[in-house]
């Protein structure tokens, strides 16, 4: 989580490595001055390792309305290097304005470059992070977390269609807006990597431009090769915080697997075990690769217990119940095209699928594409 400010003087070095610049927004806080002829500079919300947050006041429309100022303040030690972050910055503020036109992701209202620093200003969302909201309230029940995945996914979709990582996913960057109740995310950090991207030393930049949160970040996060799945992960790990209050860090990690270590530290049901764990496991190749997949798969398990119940007892196909006024249901349907598929496996058997289910061969297991 960003800590408050407090100090004026900013991580941003440029010429002279060892003289440290003032930053002139803090100068600004709570006086009658206004930055580039608009903003009013309030207070200083947030300080980070990549600059500071401001609440500011737009005073040139009508309602001055309040806004975020997000200053970020990279350490680059040329003009050509400043140009070059420069260029990246206005490209991936781009990608964020086009983002912002999603109901959960604040609104980019403008961004430039002032004497060598970059800003971003954001709308302004009221309401309260979800670190915020287990501290005051409690954990989390599994239904609840539930519904924060079925909130959060479909978001993070969107997101990852528009060729964009958030790379730093974790409570504080969660908010719950309290005049909509809408969930929003926040601080998006592939803005944050591109303008850290220009440090001449590779050596430091494996070190100094990692962009994420330890213990919300997976592995190959930390060597800078982040992927869609980086936050499938560390939206999971969010669900195991909001269903045991305790950072990845306070749960520690088994040592020959580098896995968080949370198991017994929850109650929840089996499904809802599997699901996080697919989320969080430390391997690319074992862990979902999108959200998308995720969201089927806690469809799956909604009527998992049901199908497996159904695997073991011959009911009426759904042609003989076509044929007279019972109601065969979804799970009923997929244990019959799994039986039928069993019995083509085995040589005999119908010849068609029951039921528009679509069984397709995976190895000795049958790949089940859904649809309700």
């Amino acid at each position: 989580m960003e800590k408050p400010a407090q100090d004026n003087l900013l991580p941003f070095n440029q010429g002279s490595p060892a003289t440290p610049r003032r930053s002139a927004l803090l100068a600004m806080c709570g006086t009658s001055h206004v930055f580039k002829e608009r903003y009013r500079i309030l207070k200083a919300i947030g300080k980070g390792g990549f600059g500071i947050t401001f609440l500011a006041r737009d005073v040139q429309l009508p309602s001055k309305p309040l806004c975020v100022i997000k200053q970020l303040c990279p350490k680059l030690r040329d003009r050509s290097a400043l140009l070059r972050a420069q260029k990246r910055f206005e490209r991936e503020a781009r990608i964020l304005g086009e983002l912002g036109g999603h109901a959960q992701i604040p609104t980019l209202i403008n961004y430039f470059e002032h004497d060598g620093e970059f800003f971003l200003v954001q709308e302004y969302v009221r309401g309260s992070t979800l670190s915020r909201l287990v501290k005051h309230q409690g954990i989390w029940s599994e239904r609840d977390v539930r519904a924060f995945l079925v909130e959060i996914l479909p978001l993070l979709t969107y997101v990852h269609e528009h060729k964009v990582i958030h790379r730093d996913i974790k409570p504080p960057n969660l908010m719950r807006c309290r005049t909509t109740g809408r969930l929003v995310l926040l601080d998006f950090g592939a803005v944050k990597e591109c303008v850290a991207m220009d440090q001449e030393d590779t050596y430091r930049a494996a070190t100094t431009h990692f962009v994420g949160t330890m213990g919300f970040a997976p592995p190959e996060q930390l060597a800078l090769r982040a992927t869609y799945s980086t936050d499938v992960y560390a939206v999971g790990v969010t669900c195991i915080f909001l269903l045991t209050g305790k950072s990845p860090a306070k749960l520690g990690a088994d040592p020959s697997t580098g896995e968080i270590m949370w198991r017994d530290k929850v109650s929840i049901s089996k499904p809802m075990m599997r699901i996080i764990e697919g989320m969080v496991n430390v391997s690319l190749r074992d862990r979902y690769n999108s959200a998308d997949e995720v969201l089927k798969m806690l469809d799956v398990e909604e009527f998992r217990g049901e199908l497996e119940q159904c695997m073991h007892r011959q009911g009426p196909t759904p042609e003989d119940s076509a044929q007279g006024s019972g109601y065969i249901s979804p799970s009923a349907r997929m244990a019959s095209s799994i039986r039928d598929w069993r019995e083509r496996r085995q040589g005999g058997g119908p010849s068609s699928l029951r039921g528009g289910w679509n069984l397709g061969s995976m190895g000795n297991s049958p790949e089940l594409m859904y649809s309700r």
